[in-house]
């Protein structure tokens, strides 16, 4: 997905800014900042805290500075990580609206501002490092529909389970057991591959093979979102989803193929809890499957001279893999995570990051020092790898959207990132991070890569 990218991503790769972002004036900048930060007050006291609503009105603006240190680089490529540039900056921010309308049906509306870029335009890393930047499809500020969709609840007990006031959710209860049927443009790790400790770049780590799994090449366009719909059955043992989605016409792009019998993405996912240490964990499994207009690795390297994946591209062809996504709360304030990650990798990477196998683990540390200014602690590590057909088709001087050094010397990529949250106000929290990345793009040939980022996060 673009990258990337709520997801899959997606961080529009096909238009790099390689420096410090610039809005079109710098009066520009502060008043859509200035604007959204003042404004949103007003309409979140239109919903006081646990008070029943049919409405609900929620705000974020997330802001990221990232910058990298000079490394080693003998060679370099159209999609390499430059060896030295700027400081790389993304801003966005999110109205969250929500509405009730029966007991059972209720209608969400989040219109997104986005700008910025990553770093070399996010190339040259294919666990990219602001996971903010995958909603971004141009430099300059944009303002899109973020997600629209309707959500209905088809009860299954009498029981209810309280609902809170909260970005997409408005306050009230819902059925214990139900089925939850989701339509309309949405990002689907909204629904799927949800972790408590590593999923959301606003809050929690950055690195995309870390925010979502890296070898899911899930359905979105360039800004992170789907049109589709899930079916859910939820019970306190088990839950079940299964999505329909659209796919991009093109790879990594905003326009979404209309010939959706060649042309989409299946997923399903069986999340189980279960009791570890006298604490409920939960396993989540997924499998999915995409049909698009993919270009073929093998295809490409029978080419002469340089491959070009794009030029193979042809209806028919497919994308499926797997992932395993475990969480396990330790103690009060300390929580694990694991996560393995798979796909086939003889096609095209379509919509997220150009990883074919990934292994993550970490922990997070959350609440337990904020008498000491201490809001959150995490530590993580990735290791991320490719196909035979997909390293070779790079070896040979080949191109992704994501990937693509001109020549490379293989070698799994690994990448650790550390992080540090203090709470400024009730609303706004600052974190510091930092990542550590050996063979950026699977390459021995470069790096290691030392990144250093602020992160600003406003909610309310």
């Amino acid at each position: 997905m673009c990258v990337g990218p709520w997801g899959s991503a997606s961080v529009s790769t096909h238009s790099p800014n390689r420096g410090f972002f610039r809005f079109r004036t710098r009066k520009m900048k502060f008043t859509i900042i200035a604007v959204h930060i003042l404004c949103i007050p007003l309409l979140t006291r239109a919903q006081p805290a646990g008070d029943a609503s049919p409405w609900s009105f929620h705000f974020q603006q997330t802001v990221i500075g990232q910058y990298h240190f000079d490394f080693r680089s003998p060679y370099s490529g159209t999609n390499s990580l430059a060896s030295h540039e700027d400081a790389a900056y993304s801003v966005t921010s999110t109205m969250f609206v929500g509405c009730r309308i029966t007991d059972g049906t209720q209608v969400f509306f989040d219109p997104e501002l986005a700008a910025g870029g990553g770093l070399s335009g996010a190339t040259g890393v294919a666990g990219a490092l602001n996971g903010e930047t995958y909603r971004i499809g141009d430099p300059k500020p944009s303002l899109a529909i973020a997600r629209l969709y309707v959500q209905q609840d088809i009860a299954l007990s009498d029981e209810r389970t309280r609902t809170e006031d909260a970005a997409n959710a408005v306050a009230g209860t819902q059925p214990l057991r139900r089925i939850t049927i989701t339509a309309g443009k949405y990002g689907i790790t909204d629904r799927f591959d949800a972790n408590s400790v590593s999923h959301d770049p606003r809050t929690q780590f950055l690195n995309w093979s870390l925010m979502s799994a890296g070898a899911w090449d899930y359905p979105a366009d360039t800004k992170g979102y789907t049109i589709g719909a899930t079916v859910e059955y939820i019970a306190p043992e088990i839950s079940l989803r299964a999505a329909a989605s659209m796919v991009p016409y093109e790879a990594n792009q905003a326009v979404f193929d209309r010939n959706v019998a060649h042309a989409h993405s299946g997923t399903i996912e069986v999340e189980v809890p279960h009791r570890l240490f006298e604490r409920q964990g939960v396993v989540r499994l997924l499998v999915f499957h995409t049909t698009a207009r993919m270009g073929d690795y093998a295809e490409a390297l029978r080419q002469h001279g340089t491959p070009d994946i794009t030029t193979t591209r042809t209806y028919g062809r497919a994308k499926y893999g797997f992932d395993l996504n475990l969480e396990q709360p330790l103690s009060a304030v300390l929580s694990g995570f694991v996560r393995a990650s798979w796909n086939d990798g003889s096609t095209e990477t379509w919509m997220f990051t150009e990883i074919d196998r990934s292994l993550s683990i970490g922990t997070a540390l959350d609440g337990a020092f904020r008498s000491a200014g201490l809001d959150g602690a995490r530590a993580a590590v990735v290791v991320n790898g490719i196909s035979n057909l997909h390293r070779d088709y790079l070896a040979a001087g080949g191109n992704g959207f994501i990937l693509g050094d001109g020549a490379l010397g293989y070698g799994p990529e690994a990448i650790a990132e550390v992080q540090y949250a203090t709470r400024i106000a009730e609303f706004f929290t600052l974190s510091a991070d930092a990542q550590y990345v050996l063979n950026p793009g699977f390459n021995r040939d470069r790096g290691p890569v030392g990144v250093v980022a602020l992160r600003g996060h406003v909610e309310m």
